[in-house]
């Protein structure tokens, strides 16, 4: 299940550099996450479920090689977005 339209807004907010800026690798970032924790929630409840596995597989990948773009292009902005969304790295 996709992420609402209420916590697309509220990562916006937090993340973004204006109400509007949805593009941004930190917005992007923050919105895989979410909806990686939902599909992990999901599996642990639905293990046998391997069409969703996938898609998860596709969604860290996508957040990995993001994150792997920040880290190049702006380490300050990747250290607090790795600290703000608890990720390790």
């Amino acid at each position: 299940m996709p992420l609402t339209k209420g916590q697309k807004t509220e990562l916006v907010g937090k993340f973004g550099k204006n109400e509007t800026d949805t593009g941004s690798v930190e917005v992007q970032v923050a919105m895989l996450t979410a909806r990686i924790h939902q599909l992990t929630e999901h599996l642990k409840n639905h293990p046998q479920d391997q069409h969703s596995r996938v898609g998860l597989l596709k969604l860290v990948g996508s957040r990995r090689r993001h994150l792997k773009y920040l880290a190049r292009t702006d380490e300050k902005s990747y250290q607090k977005l790795l600290q703000d969304l608890g990720l390790r790295r």
